[in-house]
């Protein structure tokens, strides 16, 4: 069995992460994962406090081990979501799109663990002084936000940056990925892409059925032009965000909103259309619909027997 120091640190058999995938990862998800013993997590992402709230205490009524809260710092709902997870001592705080650091005392002072999700070792550091007990180190392979640095570049210099356990994330789809992000210096993976087409998760059908189809190239990262460039499959609605990014007649504002809204159209109304189906480079990989448990175990089995067959390598 594979086991690092993030296993102890988080009190979880398996070190992996299930990413906080707004309109996706939702309790029933997320206790699924922690059930599985590995960690399961919560996204808020804009949506209101009394929503996330809900869903807190209902993955509390389904699993009795620890998972995590996923805030996204660009929310409007961002500070009252922050408050409403100290105020019930969530066991794992994640962070994305922004810098966590005036919330982390509050967060300390309750025994949350704050990781955040980090695209650069600068960013990294910054969180590792102000208290974070871990980072997602995420590279540009991932699905939804994204940045420019690869994971396989990304991992191995945050791992020297800090002294604090990294999770690597973006790009790994099955064992193959974790042995690889253990040999970078990961104490873990996240992972995204393949948790959507878990039994376990409640996006809708077509978007399971549009990841399964999904080959090496059918992924396309647009909105760069606005600073916060978006991964997701090749669609009508990508291909035509694309299309505007480069017409100079078009205004940032009518960017902005022509992708406002996309990502719930495809997770919740499957909107072939005007849906926007967020997933990683990794889509392509996968190739079947299972439970959490299994696949969780199937990934694990898989890595374990890549590390114990690496001695046959070295002369």
């Amino acid at each position: 069995m594979i086991r690092t120091d993030l296993c102890d640190l988080l009190d979880i058999e398996y070190p992996i992460f299930q990413g906080g995938m707004a309109w996706i990862a939702d309790a029933k998800l997320a206790a699924a994962v922690s059930n599985a013993k590995g960690l399961g997590i919560i996204a808020a992402g804009n949506a209101p406090v009394e929503y996330v709230e809900k869903q807190i205490d209902m993955c509390k009524s389904m699993t009795d081990r620890p998972f995590g809260v996923n805030i996204m710092l660009m929310s409007p709902y961002a500070e009252a979501i922050a408050k409403l997870v100290a105020y019930k001592k969530v066991a794992v705080v994640t962070t994305g799109a922004g810098n966590p650091s005036k919330y982390m005392h509050m967060w300390n002072d309750v025994g949350i663990k704050v990781i955040p999700v980090v695209p650069s070792t600068g960013i990294a550091k910054i969180v590792a002084r102000s208290g974070a007990v871990a980072v997602v180190a995420e590279g540009g392979e991932s699905g939804g936000h994204v940045g420019d640095i690869t994971t396989m570049a990304l991992v191995p210099q945050v791992v020297d940056a800090v002294e604090i356990p990294v999770i690597a994330a973006g790009g790994i789809g099955d064992g193959r990925g974790i042995a690889a992000a253990l040999m970078l210096g990961a104490s873990g993976v996240q992972l995204g892409t393949r948790f959507l087409v878990t039994d376990e998760c409640s996006v809708h059908s077509k978007y399971k059925e549009k990841i399964i189809a999904a080959k090496d190239i059918d992924t396309i990262s647009t909105g760069k032009r606005l600073g916060h460039p978006v991964r997701s499959l090749k669609t009508p609605f990508s291909r035509e965000f694309f299309r505007r990014e480069y017409d100079p007649s078009i205004t940032n504002e009518q960017l902005e909103a022509l992708g406002a809204g996309a990502l719930r159209l495809a997770a919740i109304e499957g909107d072939e259309q005007k849906g926007c189906f967020m997933a990683g480079q990794i889509a392509g990989l996968v190739k079947k619909q299972q439970s959490v448990k299994e696949m969780i175990e199937e990934i694990f089995n898989e890595a374990e027997l890549l590390l114990k067959g690496t001695a046959k390598w070295v002369r």
